[in-house]
């Protein structure tokens, strides 16, 4: 039996990057089961996903994308430019679970490469997992607040599962009405209905 070439496993690199320099070291095939993200230019890693996270984020977006018009396209776990500072400067770049973005940025990175910009965003969709609570809740809800992201949503799976819509208020960051269990229906950014208790 031939051995398998052995891959690198993604270092991070001793200094501080840019959202540019961090696309370009591509794609950690070795360790699937953990995630990259960039926090003010720092590589920051966590656990992949449980099952049930990923089952919560298919049955979202089977219920979701078919109500989407035409020019909007429903992405998983990709990473989002936060555009929060400038190109050449240390970078912030997440990787949600689930967005929503415009088809012409879509289109854009198919064609000439890079990342979705976060200025093309219109929805943002983050499922808590454990030892994620604070990451979504407060330190990624205001990330996405100043990148200008108009909708946010959190998905908690504790029972019972709920979904916080959160919406972009000028000048105040995220505004919210609290928690949403059962049904889920909001005309923002397009009309939807979600059956919450079909997610799990």
């Amino acid at each position: 039996m031939t051995a398998l070439p052995q891959q690198p496993y993604l270092q991070p690199p001793g200094r501080l990057l840019t959202v540019a320099e961090y696309a370009a070291l591509g794609e950690d095939d070795r360790h699937r089961w953990h995630r990259w993200e960039l926090q003010e230019g720092v590589m920051l890693v966590s656990p992949g996903p449980t099952p049930r996270h990923m089952t919560v984020v298919y049955e979202l977006a089977k219920q979701l994308e078919p109500q989407l018009p035409p020019d909007l396209r429903l992405v998983l776990d990709v990473d989002i430019d936060l555009q929060l500072v400038p190109a050449d400067e240390p970078g912030f770049s997440r990787q949600p679970d689930l967005i929503v973005v415009s088809r012409a940025e879509y289109d854009r990175v198919d064609r000439a490469g890079g990342l979705i910009r976060a200025s093309e965003l219109r929805l943002v969709v983050e499922v808590v997992s454990p030892g994620s609570k604070r990451m979504d809740h407060v330190i990624k809800r205001g990330e996405y607040a100043d990148a200008g992201i108009p909708y946010y949503w959190i998905i908690d799976l504790a029972p019972p599962l709920s979904l916080l819509p959160c919406h972009l208020a000028e000048g105040f960051g995220y505004q919210d009405g609290g928690d949403v269990i059962g049904r889920f229906e909001t005309t923002a950014p397009c009309p939807i209905r979600l059956e919450l208790d079909r997610l799990q």
